[in-house]
């Protein structure tokens, strides 16, 4: 019987393997990086091993320490998770090696199935269908997929649309997959355009494979999940049992034990799927299989572990669960991932809301893992009530700090299409119509906030109106980088033009427009940073300052660091010549890696960064400067 289990990952699964183990009394250990020391998990263990470092792979990744946490903690037991080492054979024979639980299936099933590339082959085998990969790609082979044969989680995946970009494609996915996993080994195979992600749950025990039903997880960005929903809408029931089928071939195959995932690529216009891999361990989007069948992964995880577990038990589906993951990045900068404080974050649950999360308010989202902040998932007896109530939760949200996807999640889970069911892998890029911009006026609601802000700093002649003088000459203003305001100030209030001031305080203002009210709550941060949450949804505001320091300008064509991150490689030298869009560096952050592009054509006059530099996000790291400029 296992009494004390240790978490071998960080943040979000971690809580969630933490939760499971309350419940059942069994007494936890965590580990973590630097970076990670203040996170929520940290304090919710009963015991804490520090990894030092920061990079994955000084800590996380380091099979010797964390199996050397598990011996100087006392633990019994080790949980991997998700990624990191989860689906590491090398990990789990280390951990039995050290007289461990291992809370997984069989390392052998690990490695006969960890390789992609092997994968494919022992499926076929069983005769579960797959995409068959051409050994000379031709241009009749386009567009093709790059894949890391490791991992997941959309790194080290790279589509190709011409054969000419198929080197540098395989190359920076050789470079992710090896920063992300500790393996650069990647293969090629045919892309299925706007094809659909369905994967199924199995459970494996000594007496057999138990299906949990199915998932579709065909929202994506960057090849990485953001909406995912059980049971998967407008499936035929025949191609549902033929997919159920297919996954517990797969898991019989390698004799599976455990909590699995069986993927498989839909093509829902011919009505045929294709294996894509199996995850030999829990998903992220586990909650919604957990929702609709109403099972505790994570017990089925440890029961198998212990004594093997009960396959008798029957987990009938009922209703529908849809899954988003809240990430920090901005969609209209083609999904760039945001570092920086959570001033704030509250999203509120019950009445069938679920949230999984790594973070609270003032954490840290730093540059060294995944974007993702929070898993929010909603349960209903309908998928359109089950989606209402998950944009309703969204909404009431509070989330400073960083920018998110919120507003894109919400504008998915409302839009005629999603609710249709009319989901696929292209539906982000293609179907989902602009994320509407919000009504109100909040740029009115935080200048007379800041105005009241202003009358409570007071130390002196308190009884006077706000902006009051003798003789009214002129209005004030209040200048946002996005907005600017004029308003009046003096003993009949505030007056704004198409707006009536109702009530004002330091953090919470009541305005009236054509006759309709409506409160906003306005929060003030660091350097002028103004954040205004109410009904109609969220606007982060940046007041101008009435005097700027020359010394912050940057020279035209300077090239910024768009987040914090690492300088992986620079591709140009001083004097060279670029054209608009050509690479001039890569910088790697939250395990991905971004290219910085030439801004226009001209010459390389100066770089500042050289490979393995730390930058700060806004950091000069190259300067091109135009033809006109160089003349």
């Amino acid at each position: 019987m296992i009494t004390r289990l240790l978490v071998a990952n960080r943040a979000e699964i971690a809580s969630r393997v933490f939760r499971t183990c309350r419940r059942l009394g069994i007494e936890t250990v965590a580990v973590h990086s630097d970076a990670d020391a203040d996170l929520p998990y940290v304090g919710e263990a009963d015991l804490v091993v520090h990894l030092p470092g920061t990079a994955p792979a000084d800590t996380y990744l380091r099979i010797d320490l964390v199996v050397d946490a598990a011996r100087r903690s006392g633990a019994d037991a080790v949980h991997p998770g998700y990624g990191f080492l989860s689906e590491n054979a090398d990990f789990a024979r280390a951990v039995l090696a050290a007289g461990l639980t291992w809370v997984g299936p069989q390392p052998e099933s690990i490695e006969a199935i960890g390789s992609k590339i092997e994968a494919k082959r022992l499926m076929e085998a069983a005769g579960v269908p797959v995409l068959e990969a051409p050994d000379e790609p031709t241009d009749d082979d386009l567009p093709l997929i790059v894949k890391a044969s490791a991992g997941g989680g959309g790194r080290g995946m790279r589509i190709v649309r011409r054969l000419a970009d198929l080197p540098g494609e395989i190359e920076q996915a050789q470079a992710e997959a090896a920063s992300a996993f500790g393996d650069g080994t990647v293969f090629v195979e045919p892309y299925v355009e706007r094809g659909r992600h369905v994967e199924v749950q199995v459970v494996g025990y000594p007496d057999g494979v138990v299906v949990l039903g199915e998932r579709d997880c065909s929202l994506q960005r960057r090849h990485q999940k953001v909406v995912e929903e059980a049971p998967a809408p407008r499936l035929p029931d025949g191609t549902r049992a033929a997919l159920h089928e297919a996954a517990r071939a797969a898991a019989a195959a390698i004799g599976y034990l455990g909590a699995g995932t069986v993927e498989f690529l839909y093509d829902q216009a011919a009505d045929r799927f294709f294996f894509l891999e199996m995850n030999t361990r829990l998903q992220v989007e586990h909650p919604v299989t957990e929702m609709t069948h109403d099972v505790d992964l994570v017990a089925e995880q440890l029961a198998v572990a212990e004594s093997g577990g009960d396959p008798t038990r029957v987990h009938e589906s009922r209703g529908h669960a849809i899954e988003v993951r809240l990430y920090a990045e901005d969609p209209a900068a083609d999904y760039q991932p945001q570092s920086g404080l959570l001033t704030a974050f509250e999203i509120p649950t019950g009445d069938g809301v679920r949230v999984d999360t790594g973070f609270a308010a003032g954490n840290e989202v730093s540059t060294h893992y995944d974007a993702m902040l929070a898993k929010v998932v909603a349960h209903a007896p309908t998928r359109e009530a089950a989606a209402r109530a998950l944009a309703g939760a969204l909404r009431r949200a509070r989330i400073h700090g960083v920018t998110t996807n919120r507003e894109q999640l919400i504008a998915v889970l409302t839009s005629p299409a999603f609710l249709a069911g009319d989901v696929s892998t292209a539906f982000l890029a293609e179907q989902l119509p602009e994320t509407p911009a919000p009504t109100g006026r909040p740029e009115v609601a935080a200048a007379v906030a800041i105005a009241e802000q202003a009358r409570a700093a007071r130390t002196v002649q308190h009884g006077l109106p706000v902006a009051w003088r003798n003789v009214v000459s002129q209005p004030q203003v209040t200048e946002f980088t996005s907005a600017t305001v004029e308003w009046w100030g003096g003993r009949d209030g505030y007056t704004v033009d198409g707006v009536t001031v109702v009530t004002a305080s330091p953090n919470r203002v009541t305005l009236e427009v054509d006759g309709v009210r409506m409160s906003y709550e306005v929060a003030a941060g660091a350097a002028d940073a103004y954040d205004v949450d109410w009904p109609g949804g969220h606007v982060a505001l940046q007041r101008v300052p009435r005097f700027t320091d020359p010394a912050d300008a940057v020279a035209s064509g300077s090239l910024l660091a768009p987040m914090p991150g690492t300088v992986v490689r620079v591709a140009v030298e001083p004097g060279q010549q670029v054209a608009a869009g050509d690479t001039v560096l890569v910088l790697e952050a939250m395990k991905m890696q971004h290219t910085v592009s030439a801004p226009l054509s001209g010459t390389v006059s100066v770089v500042h960064v050289q490979p393995g530099a730390q930058v700060a996000s806004g950091e000069v790291l190259a300067v091109v400067e135009s033809e006109g400029d160089t003349a």
